[in-house]
């Protein structure tokens, strides 16, 4: 028997009531009935959800059925998650803004912050939500309503079985809604942190929400700057390589497992260098698609301009 744990009893809302649980803060953008106003909602169970090898990438929303934020999706399938930097400030208007029952209008009465067209928005993508301007960063998103078959449901005052399992309204006071991510959209400062390396003090300052866990207060973390430990060389395989290609800004030109096995010694601090080489040799010559033939190709046209340099 081991004594150096306890079995906590396992209530509803488990994550924040028996347990510590990391989680984001956001908030989210719905538009209001008319489809004319957005209003904005506080919300930490948001995480990814289709990360690779779907058609679209995808995020996962749990919230209650009843909510503004829930009624805007079902009715205008569109939304837009907001990450703002921490400040007590910042928080305290998370908070506020995470009040049940009130309406759109009550809600946005004491907003303290200031919106924006989104992007999709003004890409002519059609209705979206606004976005918070002092937000770091935002997923502008659309729901998947076809999945688990959740296309029909629509605002009513309550909801009676048959529930979806996990996409729709998926109980008598739940929800959960599956959003395409549209658009990913960045700061500068942060933009160039995640393309050109991010660091100790080349971070996102993001806020750690651990909801609440007694019926008074709501807790939230400070950012502070995150320790980094290098990959093991071990790790460097085609995989990394590939992660490295998946976040490259020219998405027109693929590697085959093959070709990215060719440079999986190439230093990590000089791969997307070489990646980019790569893609813009593919431009040159009208490739879409690299194997380990243009690999070589490549690698031999590099090896006689070094050479030449000499």
């Amino acid at each position: 028997m081991n004594d150096s744990f306890h079995s906590v009893r396992i209530m509803d809302n488990f994550y924040q009531s028996s347990s510590f649980f990391p989680m984001p803060l956001t908030l989210i953008g719905t538009l209001d009935e008319e489809g004319k106003t957005t209003s904005f909602g506080a919300y930490s169970l948001v995480f990814p959800y289709y990360i690779a090898g779907k058609e679209s990438y995808a995020m996962l929303l749990e919230c209650r059925n009843s909510s503004n934020t829930a009624k805007g999706i079902l009715r205008h399938k569109r939304c837009t998650i907001n990450f703002l930097p921490y400040s007590k400030k910042n928080f305290a208007s998370h908070v506020k803004l995470g009040f049940p029952g009130d309406t759109p209008a009550e809600k946005m009465r004491e907003f303290d912050f200031h919106t924006e067209d989104s992007l999709s928005s003004a890409d002519g993508d059609g209705l979206y939500p606004k976005i918070i301007s002092e937000a770091l960063q935002v997923f502008e998103c659309t729901w998947w309503d076809s999945l688990d078959g959740a296309q029909d449901d629509v605002v009513k005052e309550e909801y009676e079985p048959p529930y979806h399992d996990f996409n729709g309204i998926t109980s008598k006071f739940g929800a959960h809604f599956i959003l395409k991510v549209d658009k990913i959209l960045m700061k500068d400062e942060y933009y160039d942190y995640i393309v050109n390396g991010v660091g100790k003090k080349r971070f996102m300052p993001l806020a750690t929400n651990w909801g609440y866990r007694d019926s008074s207060t709501f807790w939230c973390s400070d950012f502070t700057r995150p320790d980094g430990v290098g990959i093991p060389d071990r790790q460097v395989d085609v995989s990394s390589v590939r992660y490295a290609v998946d976040r490259l800004d020219d998405q027109s030109v693929s590697f085959t497992d093959d070709a990215l096995q060719m440079i999986v010694k190439v230093p990590r601090p000089f791969l997307k260098l070489v990646l980019q080489g790569c893609v813009n040799w593919a431009h040159e010559n009208n490739v879409t698609k690299i194997t380990a033939k243009e690999m070589q190709e490549i690698n031999d046209k590099r090896a006689k301009e070094k050479k030449e340099r000499k």
